[in-house]
């Protein structure tokens, strides 16, 4: 065999190897090329802070969806989120939505809270009871200003 026969078959092999090496990196993370049906809702925050486009959107600890959207309404200067929920997932009529903190020095993410309705929201549909994040260190001014909120 020449030298440029083996280097064509050892490039190929790199070639196969960085091809499957991607193929299960998007298996892994779930950006597969198939699309996953997903149907949308929508929120009004007060605040969004540590959020954005592509942050999780959990239930009970488990991602479901992605936020997929954020903008300022300025009719209400309300942060507006749009965010998809997996379809097989259906959402009682008094699900809240919340934005948790995975811990002190950790990310932000929309977590969903069903309630017990025996309605579903429609695809689409406003979740109305909503709680913004509480930022760190907004709790420890709170605490050292001494402001309990007690009256």
């Amino acid at each position: 065999m020449s030298e440029n026969t083996i280097e064509v078959l050892v490039g190929g092999a790199v070639l196969a190897a960085a091809t499957g090496f991607l193929l299960y990196a998007g298996q892994i993370t779930g950006l597969s090329g198939a699309p996953s049906q997903a149907h949308e809702y929508f929120a009004s925050f007060r605040s969004v802070q540590g959020v954005s486009v592509g942050t999780d959107v959990r239930m009970a600890g488990v991602k479901v969806g992605t936020v997929t959207d954020l903008r300022l309404n300025p009719e209400t200067f309300r942060a507006d989120a749009r965010f998809t929920v997996s379809s097989d997932i259906l959402l009682p009529d008094d699900t809240a939505v919340v934005i948790s903190s995975e811990g002190l020095l950790g990310g932000y993410f929309m977590e969903l809270l069903p309630g017990g309705s025996m309605f579903n929201l429609e695809p689409g549909a406003e979740i109305e009871d909503t709680q913004s994040s509480i930022g760190l260190v907004e709790l420890l001014l709170k605490f050292v200003s001494g402001d309990g909120g007690d009256g």
